[in-house]
């Protein structure tokens, strides 16, 4: 076995491979448990496998850890990760707690924790990477960093209990908003709420749209009404929609009037159509141009980072007003049709007139089997006037169509090779 060190927050997100080169997965967290006259025994790796699944790998199936990635014996249980009691992940649990320096030079935070095997290939932590507080006044001055054994330091707080949740949230800045959500439903409840409270409102709403509604509604709970109202605020009009509708009807009306007027409006919009219908399925945000806008305005539009990839595939043509109910649908121009015309063209002398919309009434069914006998990545919404008044894409078929629980639901709980943990 490699007896490289590693450093675990560098070790997050690599990738892990069986002994042929198949890659099982990603590293997630490192496990850990506490001894009283050595440093903490590392017992085994927290790995994401596909379906967004957290599962346990023993640290005893590991063969290497080096360049980045986690070679195995290929020897994996597929069922979902449970912390027993003792049990500590380094991640969520220990990076970001203050201790306390044995030679009396004051305390420090814990921002990177190094694990090392010895020559019998039992991995512990080797060492502390610590951040002690800064001296300076200046805003952004950081504290000198130093490097400490697990004997040089004892903990201000007892084993377990978390503490700031700054250095967590700076650990989870690369995740996908999937795996952040997966990620933060695997941490106690008490911790979820502080993680949550530290996210900046648009990456909590992008992770919020991942989970199931009941863990939406307790997150939010959990959030005072102002910074719920700001994260409503940033979700897309539809998910909020979905997931306001699962509180009661005063708290619902409370953030409802605690959120920006033009998002709450179309939040109320999409309220007023059955859960079942296209109108309750769409977003109402979709990209609306004029017919005598270009090819290049549209693309311009198409580019920003921030827009759903469903929604990124068109663009509706509209008479005014150009925001949802806009004037009467004209037609739509899709991506690829763009990119094989001049930056000048006029979208009106491209628009495709042939794709017909969909009733804001019509069944979920319905708009399911249109997208699919069409293959389409969206389909426009209209009302009984032909005005446009959202978009329904793929994605929002496919939450409707999947159980409730997708997002949890673990498939066969069989071993892929080997037994239990």
């Amino acid at each position: 076995m490699s007896t490289q060190r590693v450093f675990v927050a560098r070790l997050a997100g690599c990738a892990v491979f069986d002994p042929v080169g198949d890659r099982l997965g990603k590293v997630r967290d490192v496990v850990i448990v506490y001894r009283s006259s050595a440093s903490p025994r590392v017992i085994g790796l927290v790995v994401e496998i596909p379906g967004r699944r957290h599962v346990f790998m023993s640290i005893g199936r590991v063969t290497s850890i080096r360049a980045g990635q986690v070679l195995t014996t290929g020897l994996i249980n597929v069922r979902r990760f449970q912390p027993r009691p003792g049990e500590v992940r380094v991640l969520a649990e220990l990076l970001g707690r203050r201790v306390e320096l044995v030679d009396g030079s004051g305390s420090a935070v814990i921002e990177d924790v190094a694990i090392e095997p010895n020559r019998l290939g039992e991995w512990s932590v080797n060492q502390l990477f610590l951040r002690k507080p800064k001296t300076s006044a200046s805003p952004f001055a950081k504290g000198p960093t130093t490097f400490a054994a697990w004997n040089e330091v004892t903990e201000k707080h007892t084993p377990g209990e978390s503490q700031s949740a700054e250095q967590l949230v700076a650990s989870y800045s690369e995740l996908h908003a999937a795996d952040l959500a997966t990620t933060l439903l695997d941490l106690p409840q008490q911790r979820l709420i502080e993680v949550a409270e530290e996210l900046s409102d648009d990456r909590l709403a992008d992770a919020l749209e991942e989970m199931p509604e009941e863990d939406q509604v307790h997150i939010l709970d959990g959030l005072g009404d102002e910074r719920a109202a700001d994260i409503l605020d940033h979700m897309e009009p539809d998910d909020a929609a979905d997931l306001l509708a699962q509180l009661p009807e005063k708290r619902l009306e409370q953030l409802l009037d605690l959120m920006e007027p033009e998002e709450a409006e179309d939040v109320r919009t999409l309220l007023s159509y059955g859960p079942d219908t296209a109108g309750g399925l769409m977003t109402t945000e979709p990209i609306v141009l004029s017919a005598d806008a270009t090819v290049a305005e549209a693309l311009a539009l198409i580019r920003r980072h921030e827009l759903h990839p469903a929604l990124a595939a068109a663009v509706f043509v509209t008479l005014p007003p150009f925001e949802t109910p806009t004037g009467r649908l004209l037609g739509v121009v899709h991506f690829q049709r763009m990119l094989r015309y001049p930056p000048h063209e006029r979208l009106g002398a491209i628009v495709d007139e042939t794709m017909e919309p969909i009733s804001v009434a019509a069944s979920a069914a319905e708009t399911a089997r249109l997208l699919a006998s069409y293959d389409l990545v969206s389909l426009p919404v209209v009302d009984a006037a032909g005005r446009l008044v959202g978009v329904v894409s793929i994605d929002d078929v496919l939450d409707y169509l999947l159980p409730d629980d997708w997002r949890t639901q673990d498939a066969d709980d069989e071993l892929t090779a080997g037994g239990a943990r």
